[in-house]
């Protein structure tokens, strides 16, 4: 018996309301287990399905068998560029929340702007600005005599797909960041006044600290998500998953073999992914219930 559904230390089992209590929870938990049986063998025959209807369309198998190592080493790169790029966004997020939240008319005014042009652009637009854009701007600038400043201007392909990532998550986890802050309550908020805090003092001791444990769900989310979309910065060259796919796919017009391949491998992420937010999860909530 688990110990969700262990009975309290000292239960008296001849109760009858007891052993009635207990065999309608081992009812339900049976009813569980026996849904998620059945929506395991939904997905048992989906993937059946779906295995036999590529096989009609003449996908080999065996290319894929065969060209699985090149694609699997841009996992790697794709996981340091989505977890490099999650940093960043998360520290723009922090400041760009501070900002909305901060009452000063300058603050608020950059951050409004850098979130509403950011989630009013696509991102891929975003990537090619700042990857062709601005050593457009460099190059003017070095003509112009500033050679340093212009040489700032000039990103390599990472750098362009991780800074062009991180602007534009850190503009949508701002307004994660914003309603994290102010699900606190007011009342910790002037208990912290009341004791002499200065108001980054209450923001670093009182208010972030139970912040996180509200944004870090979300947080995951996006990570999430942005595994997904650094498949956009192969655009750049960079060698991950969706760009070693499509130099193989162009080769010899495999295209749904290699195409296959890299969503899997996305999915795969996602997956593990997902489990180790779930992981952190249950470690908060237990560490904030002692």
């Amino acid at each position: 018996m688990s110990v969700e559904t262990a009975p309290p230390l000292g239960a008296d089992f001849t109760d009858p309301d007891m052993a009635m209590g207990l065999q309608f929870i081992a009812q339900e938990r049976r009813i569980r287990l026996a849904h998620m049986f059945q929506v395991g063998l939904v997905w048992l025959v989906l993937v059946v399905i779906f295995s036999f209807a590529l096989l009609l369309m003449n996908i080999d198998p065996a290319y894929i068998v065969d060209h699985i190592d090149f694609v699997l080493k841009g996992v790697w790169v794709t996981i340091g560029v989505s977890l490099a790029s999650i940093i960043i966004a998360s520290v723009l997020a922090l400041f760009g929340a501070l900002g909305r939240l901060s009452g000063n008319p300058i603050a608020d005014g950059i951050s409004g702007f850098y979130v509403s042009v950011i989630r009013g652009t696509p991102l891929l637009i975003q990537i090619y600005i700042i990857y062709l854009g601005l050593p457009q701007i460099g190059r003017q600038l070095q003509i112009a005599g500033f050679q340093q400043l212009g040489s700032v201007f000039t990103l390599s392909a990472i750098q362009s797909g991780i800074l062009a990532l991180s602007l534009n998550y850190g503009a949508y986890m701002t307004e994660i960041f914003r309603a994290g802050i102010q699900s606190i309550s007011h009342g910790q908020r002037e208990a912290a006044a009341a004791i002499g805090m200065t108001r980054w003092q209450m923001m670093r001791r009182v208010i972030l600290p139970q912040a996180v444990r509200v944004i870090i769900p979300d947080i995951g989310n996006q990570f999430i998500a942005m595994q997904k979309d650094s498949a956009l910065v192969s655009v750049m060259g960079i060698w991950e998953i969706t760009y070693r796919a499509n130099r193989l796919a162009r080769q010899e017009s495999k295209f749904m073999e290699m195409f296959l391949l890299a969503a899997a491998l996305y999915f795969i992420l996602t997956i593990i992914s997902t489990f180790f937010q779930s992981r952190l999860e249950r470690r908060l909530a237990h560490a904030y219930e002692r």
